[in-house]
């Protein structure tokens, strides 16, 4: 299993590219604190661009930590800032499409993904975790059987580690089994209003069912 790196020497340098950003939310939260007992959402730029996030669960308080082009060991390396700084109520991470769209393997994403839970669990302890399953998408076509080779070792992953797994890859095919083209926006990659409005709604229904809405 993947441990977290260490904060010195070469290791540091693959994270180096994400202290500016890891520094602007520390520098955001002095300027106006972060809520309390929020729900924590993470990861990559679906996150990131999630602009709705708090008008989309106005009945909670969350707080928005995705950094563009992340990868899950990105969150994992930096998870005592991401969530130790706030210790939320609840986490929900969507990552793990830059990892296989930079080589990594789908197995390889299991191994970070666990290490990144077990980060999760030390600095937040036993509260509620979602993980939303890579999306498919129109960009990266050829990649889709090592996606869906990924998410099924996430899932079970996932259900290994008490973590709720959220599929938004089946909704968000269409007919011919590829990605559907409404939810995403010009670039093939990043979610459009309604593809937004999708996860919305897996995100509402799992908050229901974890007793948080």
């Amino acid at each position: 299993m993947l441990e977290r790196p260490s904060p010195s020497g070469g290791e540091a340098a693959e994270f180096i590219e994400w202290q500016s950003e890891i520094a602007a939310f520390a520098a955001i939260d002095k300027l106006a604190p972060a809520p309390a007992d929020a729900v924590l959402f993470v990861g990559s730029s679906s996150i990131r661009l999630w602009h709705t996030l708090a008008a989309d669960f106005p009945e909670l308080p969350t707080i928005n930590r995705g950094f563009g082009g992340s990868e899950i060991a990105d969150s994992l390396y930096f998870a005592e800032q991401l969530i130790g700084a706030y210790r939320p109520r609840a986490i929900v991470m969507y990552a793990g499409g830059n990892d296989l769209a930079n080589g990594k393997s789908p197995a390889q994403v299991r191994d970070a993904f666990g290490a990144f839970v077990a980060q999760a669990r030390h600095w937040a302890g036993q509260v509620p975790f979602a993980y939303l399953s890579i999306k498919p998408n129109l960009s990266r076509r050829r990649q889709l059987p090592r996606i869906r080779q990924a998410n099924a070792l996430l899932r079970a992953c996932a259900e290994e580690r008490g973590v709720d797994y959220l599929d938004i890859h089946a909704p968000m095919l269409g007919a011919d089994g590829e990605a559907d083209p409404r939810w995403f926006d010009d670039d093939g990659l990043h979610l459009n209003a309604e593809g937004y409005a999708l996860w919305r709604g897996v995100v509402r229904d799992w908050l229901a069912r974890r007793g948080l809405l």
